[in-house]
């Protein structure tokens, strides 16, 4: 019975082109300046020949070798390892290689080899045109309009199932969301909204000094918050912070499959997570908004006092006089519509969450972003119509 042996291969003469090989070769290795191209299969039963042309093809390599594998269609776990053994002995030597070019199946091989050491294949990316970036844009807005649409009938579906049974409900994780989401909120709505009141005061003094109307900066600072500053402040605090605490909570389960666990048992995840999340922010939101009102319109009385020459009952009974209730509730209004916006675009990019805690990462930012997003063009939606019915 006859074996075929390999024979060892002597050193090619031409580092630039390819040593004469048998037909049955599979395997072809050739260098080119700075770049070792190989093709074809890297079997185990070639191993020791195409090591030994590796390294005699970058033996005199400079500062940096490139191994470029684009044109192996396949290759055996025992060469791929002999490949990072030997960049790791040139990067020794201080020459960096890197291996590029390799297709799928191939460069899971590498990555599998390589570990944690140092970067595997460098895949060599075309530069994408303006019109496939705007065809994948378009793609891409049509699947999240898809779903959006699809979590909102869902959502629809488990408030009408809500309302047949009422026991199916979450209720009592409504109170410990209502603390975390109101009650721990409440020392940064009372700064921020203090400064607001203060710093608006602060800004309109010279001006209102000039026309001796110090008076009218308790109608300034009380209208302008009350229908606008407010509200619009309290649900940007809330949207930072409650909206992505929400986003990456549920965002979190769906990547580690609770959300299919809760459906394995029976329970409506919409039900159980989202109608919760949406009633305790309705409920806090509003009571936040009032809280900010008071404090702002403190801000603007230190103003009043300490600068304008006011007393405090002066500014707060002018206050009193310019402040009427449809504008607190106008404000009240516009939080609550706020607060919907903020719980459902959040648990909505926390369901549409994938890909680990990079997915989680990405959709807490989108929803911060596009809860801002919709709460400005909220607000002027309001602006626009209240205008046009003369409230």
């Amino acid at each position: 019975m006859l074996v075929a042996v390999p024979s060892i291969p002597t050193r090619p003469a031409d580092a630039g082109t390819p040593r004469e090989r048998r037909p049955a070769e599979a395997y072809q290795i050739v260098r080119d300046g700075d770049v070792v191209r190989l093709a074809g299969d890297l079997r185990l039963h070639d191993a020791a020949e195409i090591w030994r042309d590796i390294r005699d093809q970058t033996e005199s390599a400079g500062t940096s070798i490139e191994l470029d594998l684009s044109g192996v269609e396949a290759a055996d776990g025992s060469v791929i390892a002999l490949l990072v053994d030997h960049r790791a002995a040139l990067a020794a030597r201080g020459v960096e290689a890197t291996l590029t070019g390799a297709n799928e199946r191939v460069e899971t091989v590498v990555e599998l080899y390589a570990g944690h050491d140092g970067p595997t294949t460098q895949k060599r990316r075309k530069p994408e045109s303006t019109i496939a970036q705007i065809g994948r844009a378009t793609v891409d807005a049509k699947d999240e309009a898809k779903a959006i649409l699809g979590f909102l009938g869902s959502m629809l579906v488990a408030v009408v199932t809500l309302v047949r049974n009422p026991r199916a409900g979450h209720w009592k994780e409504i109170a410990p969301l209502s603390e975390r989401t109101g009650a721990d909120a409440v020392p940064i709505i009372l700064l921020i909204n203090f400064l607001v009141g203060f710093v608006m005061a602060f800004q309109s003094a010279r001006q209102l000094k000039m026309f001796g109307a110090n008076i009218y900066v308790a109608d300034l600072v009380g209208i302008s918050l009350t229908r606008e500053l407010a509200p619009l402040m309290t649900a940007i605090i809330v949207c930072g912070r409650s909206g992505a605490a929400f986003a990456a909570e549920l965002g979190s389960m769906k990547v580690n499959e609770e959300i299919d666990a809760l459906r394995t048992l029976g329970l409506t995840p919409f039900g159980w997570l989202v109608v919760p999340r949406v009633v305790a922010l309705v409920l806090v939101v509003p009571i936040l908004t009032l809280i900010a009102d008071f404090v702002g319109i403190g801000g603007g009385l230190v103003v009043a006092v300490t600068d304008l020459d006011l007393t405090s009952h002066g500014y707060l009974l002018e206050t009193i006089h310019a402040v009427k209730g449809w504008d607190v509730v106008t404000g009240l209004v516009k939080s609550v519509v706020f607060s919907i916006a903020i719980a459902l675009i959040a648990c909505q990019q926390g369901f549409a969450a994938s890909g680990g805690a990079e997915g989680v990462g990405k959709r807490t930012t989108s929803t911060v972003v596009t809860s801002l997003f919709a709460i400005v063009v909220i607000d002027a939606l309001f602006t626009v119509v209240f205008r046009a019915f003369d409230i």
